[in-house]
């Protein structure tokens, strides 16, 4: 029988994927699309956009909530906002996807890494104190997976200090500490839209959320490609502004401001209306989408427990897990869990661990980090560390497909005694 390449090519790879859309676009994103789409309104800058972020403000608990093309430039902005000098420290958890920190190598401060907690893979408070210097200028952290970082400990100890916290929120969107959302814990919080995210604002989006009336002057000029200054009196030099028409756009400011110092140019980061439009709709739906998040990862858990080899992340009875990610660990040895990651690739089940410590990625191994520096994050991921699938987008066929391919999975690698002795 003759194959046709060009068709086994198209065919999926797996019957149970990771996420390649976290969030569940229907009918209700179409109608909204179609109603931006059908007034004669800009595409840019408007309404919608004032809607989302007031929504999303609402929903996180801050002040401001201004939103950005994606959430690597939400990062990028908020890093700016800590007006970073040579010789200045930033503390970063490793245990995150390389755009948390990335906007740091453009800058001139100086990374240390800090350790991870083994029971949730969040910056661990504990090895945090001792890193701090006069230097340190803030903490950068990630909600691993969803599952919420111990804020209390760390914003006591950053306010002990004078640092400021920076939390990177893009599992995070649907989690909660003690009542609170994440993105008004610490004192500026970062999401991503993008989609695998919990909600997607078509394919990418961020928003950046804080407090500060003087960071909403400074966000919004830069979003909105203008320069990110410190305005002094005006110079009077050019007279008065000329008379124009309402409609008429021209830059008043050259008439009215001077510079007293300039922090960086802007950029164009402006969310669409048509990106936005879907956020609020996605913003709507975002407790079912994170309750179908939750339902499967019971079901995993309820799997998993009966195995004595395997541990679970801990959550604390305080907080809401969202599972952006579904984390657990194998405590035999990384021949143990290279074995079950291949057994699961052969039943279907696409595995993506994620993410590799980033002190040991080569660009910041080039700026002098490297192995035992975080020693728990090291020994998590290359012998224990493990993730499954778990978004909406699955099915109750699928999950149940997964379910029994992780039972048939563990026991062909720690076989049904590894049950039978824990029951």
């Amino acid at each position: 029988m003759q194959v046709n390449e060009a068709a086994e090519s198209t065919k999926p790879r797996y019957q149970i994927p990771s996420a390649r859309r976290g969030s569940v676009v229907d009918e209700e994103d179409f109608a909204v699309l179609r109603t931006v789409l059908q007034n004669d309104l800009a595409l840019t800058a408007g309404p919608w956009r004032d809607r989302f972020e007031a929504q999303f403000a609402a929903y996180t608990g801050s002040r401001y909530a201004l939103s950005v093309t994606s959430g690597t430039v939400a990062l990028e902005i908020a890093i700016r906002l800590l007006d970073l000098q040579p010789g200045d420290e930033v503390i970063a958890t490793t245990q995150t996807f390389q755009a948390s920190i990335q906007p740091l190598l453009d800058s001139p401060a100086i990374v240390r890494f800090c350790d991870i907690d083994p029971d949730t893979l969040n910056l661990d408070p504990r090895m945090l104190e001792a890193l701090i210097t006069p230097r340190t200028k803030a903490i950068i952290l990630v909600h691993y997976g969803g599952n919420p970082a111990d804020m209390a400990k760390i914003c006591a100890i950053a306010a002990r200090h004078d640092v400021l916290v920076l939390e990177d929120c893009a599992h995070a969107l649907g989690s909660a500490y003690r009542g609170r959302r994440p993105g008004s814990l610490g004192d500026i919080g970062t999401f991503s839209f993008h989609s695998s995210k919990n909600i997607t604002t078509l394919g990418e989006g961020g928003m950046i959320t804080f407090d500060r009336d003087d960071w909403a002057v400074r966000v919004d000029r830069i979003r909105s490609n203008e320069v990110d200054m410190v305005a002094g009196p005006v110079s009077g030099i050019l007279g008065s502004p000329p008379e124009t028409l309402p409609w008429m756009k021209f830059s008043e400011a050259v008439y009215r401001e001077s510079v007293a110092g300039i922090h960086g140019a802007g950029t164009n980061a402006t969310l669409s209306e048509v990106a936005c439009a879907v956020g609020t709709v996605q913003l709507r739906k975002l407790p079912s989408l994170v309750r179908r998040r939750r339902e499967i990862a019971a079901k995993l858990d309820a799997v998993l427990g009966g195995y004595p080899q395997i541990r679970l992340p801990l959550v604390d009875p305080g907080d809401e897990h969202s599972y952006h990610l579904y984390t657990f660990f194998v405590t035999e040895g990384d021949d143990a869990r290279h074995a079950l990651v291949r057994a699961l690739d052969r039943r279907g089940v696409e595995i993506q661990l994620r993410y590799f410590p980033l002190h040991l990625t080569p660009e910041w191994q080039s700026r002098g980090h490297g192995p035992g520096e975080c020693p728990t994050a090291e020994r998590l991921w290359f012998s224990e560390h493990m993730n499954l699938p778990c978004h909406p987008n699955l099915t109750d066929t699928q999950v149940a497909l997964l379910c029994s391919a992780l039972r048939s999975s563990l026991n062909e690698v720690f076989g049904r005694r590894a049950v039978l002795s824990h029951s």
